[in-house]
């Protein structure tokens, strides 16, 4: 009877998964990725109701990792699981979101609140009555945790999560009971917008941090900007642009930050990690007297094993929640603010021309022919005058992720990769995620590098592709295993090696026809040439799936570096 006079106060009542989904399609998500089982099937029903299409991946990790690709590409994704086996599964891809700032909205399907308050002893338990275990699982991956155990403050507890996933750019995790999907709550709180707008700075704290930042700039003899992916995933590429637009400084990207700059701009340099550098670059980075960080993640894999030589006493370092000029730390002053002031007085700065990127391939690697194997040398640089504007260009953790590093973009194209998570296998899901995102946004051209051995771990997620009629060019380099460990330890090793698959009859195994899918074998150069001047193939009006042929022990300089610096690394005492 409680429960009857509760929703008959309500001005106008809706089901908690309808608010749960209507609040999901607010801040724009339009697919919802996940895997069903019987504790989320009556919550699924409210999907299409909501504006919102079910994706149904093959495996929950792949469904993570296209929720993953999803977010990166629109802002911010869902995923739903089934309690206990569904949602372990997922956790690897979870984990990743949250250690690259990547912002997805985890909803478990779960036993009823009675049946856990019995400690019944249910399928997918582990039989001992303890219904928290798997929570406290996701709890340390998750930037906020809501549990709708109860219709009074289920809206609250959605509404939070949201935001906080939004506003930390890192995953949150609601549970959904099944005898709370058909729940009441108020649903006059959907007409106002959840709130995902940070709080401003202290303003007279923040003009003494700009004021601070000025003062080194403007004494800087021959400062420039580092862009990492901390300035993409809290969203400040406007205020960023602005800001190398305007002042004209040499500005270099780390590995995690590929993308986030246009490197169409005269005044982009490359890549700088160290001694895995583009050319050119780690001369002038490391020259410099004064840089300018902005969202700087220095992880191993990032910074080529560590080999970043730049001096705190250079550096101003401009994050999320803190601004630390030199050894000068100012906690809760987000870079946002301090970059807008910055760039309005900043004025005329001194400047000293850097390197600039081209895709221009070295004269020993010009010759084209059948004959001519292709190498990672003339690869990356011939992907970059491929490449279109406004690509969206998927690598997976190997050789493709470094290999990227030696292409120029045109303006627009972003770059999905997993730099620091490194889950091998996590670029497929990704590509059907960011596909997904793409087709909804406007049908930009969806591309991905992935290793034989990356591929193996998740192929099946191809047939999600198919089925969502999406229409990726994949490129599998065959170069039969695990480059990355080989040059980390084990050359010729058995555990390096992997099983060869007929990989391109995996397209119409998977459902791929004629009409939305083609398949490509190239073995050389000049195939590979051919294959690129193919128009048709670059319009990409079907699923394209390419068996790219490299050397076993071929790779690009960066990651032999960086495996050599981890090997020493592993290698300490």
């Amino acid at each position: 009877m409680a429960s009857d006079i509760r929703t008959s106060e309500l001005k106008s009542p809706v089901d908690v998964a309808e608010y749960l989904f209507r609040r999901l399609h607010e801040v724009g998500i339009r697919g919802v990725h996940g895997v069903p089982g019987d504790y989320n099937l009556v919550a699924l029903d409210y999907i299409p109701k909501c504006g919102l299409s079910w994706v149904g991946n093959v495996n929950e990790l792949n469904a993570g990792y296209a929720a993953d690709g999803y977010a990166r590409v629109k802002g911010i994704s869902a995923v739903v699981t089934t309690f206990g086996v569904g949602e372990l599964s997922l956790l690897n891809a979870i984990a990743g979101g949250y250690s690259e700032f990547v912002p997805i909205v985890h909803i478990v399907g779960t036993p009823s609140t009675l049946s856990q308050k019995d400690g019944m002893l249910l399928h997918h338990t582990l039989g001992n009555g303890n219904f928290e275990v798997f929570s406290d699982m996701s709890k340390n991956i998750s930037c906020a945790m809501a549990k709708l155990n109860d219709p009074h403050e289920a809206a609250t507890l959605i509404d939070n999560a949201i935001r906080e996933c939004w506003v930390q750019s890192r995953p949150v995790y609601i549970t959904l009971p099944t005898d709370m999907v058909q729940k009441k709550v108020e649903g006059e709180r959907l007409k106002t917008p959840i709130d995902l707008n940070h709080p401003p700075n202290v303003a007279e704290k923040e003009d003494y941090v700009v004021d601070v930042v000025l003062k080194y700039l403007h004494a800087a003899k021959n400062p420039i900007i580092l862009v990492d992916a901390c300035a993409q995933r809290h969203r400040v590429l406007e205020e960023v642009h602005e800001l190398i637009e305007k002042s004209h400084l040499p500005t270099f990207v780390a590995p995690m930050g590929k993308g986030a700059v246009n490197e169409s701009l005269p005044n982009y340099g490359g890549v700088y990690a160290g001694d895995g550098s583009n050319e050119g670059v780690r001369e002038r980075v490391e020259s410099s007297d004064l840089i300018l960080s902005i969202g700087a993640i220095k992880s191993d894999f990032n910074t080529a094993g560590f080999t970043y030589r730049i001096s705190q006493l250079s550096t101003i370092d401009f994050h999320s929640n803190y601004i630390r000029v030199r050894y000068s730390e100012y906690p809760g002053v987000r870079m946002q603010g301090v970059l807008k002031k910055v760039i309005a007085k900043m004025g005329k700065l001194n400047i000293e021309p850097g390197p600039q990127m081209s895709n221009e391939i070295a004269h020993k690697e010009k010759t084209i022919s059948t004959k001519e194997v292709i190498t990672h040398d003339w690869l990356w640089p011939r992907v970059g005058q491929w490449l279109k504007p406004n690509d969206i260009v998927i690598t997976e953790t190997g050789t493709a992720n470094f290999g990227i590093w030696e292409t120029k973009f045109p303006e627009g194209v972003l770059a999905l990769s997993q730099v620091l998570w490194g889950s091998i296998g996590y670029s497929v899901g990704a590509c059907q995620g960011a596909a997904l995102a793409a087709k909804e946004t406007g049908n930009r051209r969806t591309v991905l590098f992935v290793g034989d051995g990356s591929f193996e771990l998740t192929a099946q997620e191809v047939s999600t592709m198919i089925r969502q009629n999406l229409k990726p060019i994949i490129f599998l380099i065959c170069n039969e295993g695990y480059t990355i460990e080989r040059y980390i330890h084990g050359m010729d090793a058995a555990y390096n090696d992997i099983s060869q698959w007929k990989y391109v009859d995996l397209i119409p195994t998977f459902g791929g026809t004629k009409e939305n899918s083609k398949t490509h074998q190239v073995k050389n150069k000049q195939e590979a040439e051919d294959l690129f001047n193919d128009e048709t193939f670059a319009k990409a009006e079907v699923l394209q799936f390419v068996e790219l042929y490299m050397p076993k022990e071929d790779a690009p300089k960066a990651l032999k570096l960086t495996a050599e610096a981890s090997a020493k690394n592993n290698a300490k005492t």
